[in-house]
């Protein structure tokens, strides 16, 4: 399984790496719990503090602000849905089953990963819908991107590209479309959880079989048609 090690975390987004202390990881634990309990807007340093009976000063040694500790778990969540379509894909030759698979990690990336327990995946999920795009629609995205906060995202997106041009070597938009599978699933669950008149699928409680169907209707129409 994925160990800490294997986590490719950009210097810069942590003051102090959060994974070699105790308090650090605490940090990450109950910052995913409370953020997936409240939601980004109302999260606070203050409050994850009180939350960890801890004080806020010493959260400010780890993290600048609460939008570089947002960012850091959803390079973790990037990292995490690397692994498992590594993981889920590394015995299969045929790049369309490969496709199916990452699909299915895309919309359901919720399966526990034993070896780090203090980060719950299905809460990281929970967050990923809910909040991910506040984490790189800033003003500030094109400085970070040149710091690398989203080689991560670079790097998974470019591993669904190369099995998308396995399929058809001459797809024009193999980056555009694979960003769109990711991004889509996303979208889908957070439209069908609350704005449902935006999709025209529905999801139940962590079911989301409808949303890889439509995935893979879009993936069928585009790559596989004549293939």
């Amino acid at each position: 399984m994925l160990i800490v090690s294997d986590i490719n975390i950009p210097e810069g987004l942590s003051l102090r790496d959060p994974l070699q202390t105790k308090l650090g990881r605490e940090i990450i634990s109950h910052s995913i719990d409370l953020i997936d309990e409240i939601g980004f807007e109302h999260f606070t340093f203050k409050k994850l503090a009180e939350k960890m009976g801890s004080n806020e000063t010493s959260l400010y040694r780890y993290f600048e602000n609460k939008h570089l500790l947002l960012l850091y778990l959803v390079v973790w969540y990037w990292n995490w849905v690397s692994y498992l379509i590594d993981y889920n894909t590394k015995n299969i030759d045929d790049p369309i089953k490969k496709l199916d698979i990452i699909i299915e990690n895309f919309v359901d990336a919720t399966k526990d990963n034993p070896s780090i327990d203090f980060v719950n995946e299905e809460k990281l999920h929970h967050i990923m819908i809910a909040e991910s795009s506040k984490a790189y629609h800033t003003k500030k995205v094109d400085t970070e991107n040149k710091e690398g906060f989203f080689k991560s995202y670079k790097a998974l997106i470019q591993k669904v590209a190369d099995v998308i041009l396995e399929i058809d070597s001459k797809f024009p938009y193999p980056h555009s479309f694979a960003t769109s599978l990711f991004e889509m699933a996303n979208n889908q669950i957070f439209f069908a959880e609350h704005l449902p008149r935006l999709t025209d699928i529905q999801v139940g409680d962590e079911e989301y079989g409808e949303v890889v169907e439509l995935l893979q209707f879009y993936k069928n129409k585009m790559l596989c048609a004549n293939t």
